[in-house]
């Protein structure tokens, strides 16, 4: 559900966004403002749009509705992120990647503390949160193509690596019903869909799409279920169906897109990072994002 703080902040400075035509695409924020590691955009419980390496790796940078950056974390030395997710508390969890760990961000002290270690990862990627708070986390080993993994994080912190021998595992979502969970393999260019049931076991792996040609990086649900995969190399924001039919593909400047988010006053705001131009686009979908609801 839309948070009324987020509503509050976005009817009051993005008023005029409401009326930017579905799907045409604009900057957000400019080339070089975040690294070539920009990634994991994610809206806060105060609307604002926080996306790792701002400036340099191993921060966080916090951009509010008028598309303007600033610092808002560093992380602890040798840390690295790179997805982002918002906990029911407000508290951000941030994939560590360089170590190995899930790390919490208090939102009010910003201090930083571990949440999860993954023992034995290669790296946690992109991070997935269910609606019962269950994270669950891709994890590629780009050195081998065949030896990707998939992680769940209960909420206790406890960390179980339930798949291995995967692709180079990277974007990550779970449906808006918390039914199913969908990963994609970049290299291999395959999405599989997994039912989940109410105890966050997975089940019944299937492909759902398989795209002849580029990579994939992060993506995210609608509220109907629709993926909108970041098309790595093809400069594209694919959307897919919970059957698997392309259903659009949103033309973006840049041709390197690592991740997307949903946000605005309504939701409907998505907002994607482009690793070649170290910037966010953004355009307007016709449904809102999954944690905006109907």
């Amino acid at each position: 559900m839309l948070r009324p703080a987020a509503a509050t902040l976005c009817l009051a400075l993005c008023g005029n966004v409401a009326a930017t035509p579905d799907f045409v695409v604009r900057d957000h924020v400019g080339d070089g403002v975040f690294t070539t590691g920009i990634e994991g955009p994610a809206t806060g419980p105060d609307g604002a749009l926080y996306v790792v390496n701002f400036g340099r790796d191993g921060t966080i940078g916090r951009v509010d509705a008028h598309g303007k950056a600033g610092l808002f974390v560093t992380l602890p030395e040798g840390s690295v992120g790179n997805g982002i997710r918002f906990a029911a508390d407000g508290a951000m969890l941030v994939a560590d990647y360089k170590g190995h760990a899930v790390l919490r961000v208090d939102p009010a002290t910003r201090a930083v503390s571990v949440f999860a270690r993954l023992e034995g990862a290669h790296q946690p990627n992109d991070i997935a949160l269910a609606p019962d708070g269950t994270l669950y986390a891709s994890d590629p080993d780009w050195a081998n193509p065949d030896n990707g993994q998939l992680w769940r994080i209960d909420r206790d912190g406890s960390a179980h690596r339930i798949e291995s021998g995967m692709g180079t595992t990277n974007g990550i979502e779970v449906s808006p019903d918390g039914r199913r969970l969908y990963v994609n393999e970049s290299v291999q260019r395959n999405v599989w869909v997994y039912d989940r049931d109410a105890a966050g076991t997975l089940s019944g792996k299937r492909l759902l799409i398989r795209f002849d040609d580029h990579g994939m990086d992060g993506m995210r649900c609608d509220a109907d279920g629709n993926l909108y995969i970041a098309r790595y190399d093809a400069g594209v924001v694919a959307i897919v169906s919970p059957d698997g039919e392309l259903l659009r593909e949103v033309p973006l400047k840049g041709r390197k897109p690592t991740n997307v988010a949903f946000g605005g006053s309504d939701g409907r705001q998505v907002f994607v990072t482009l690793q070649d131009r170290g910037a966010i686009e953004t355009f307007r979908a016709d449904r809102p994002g999954r944690e905006y609801g109907h």
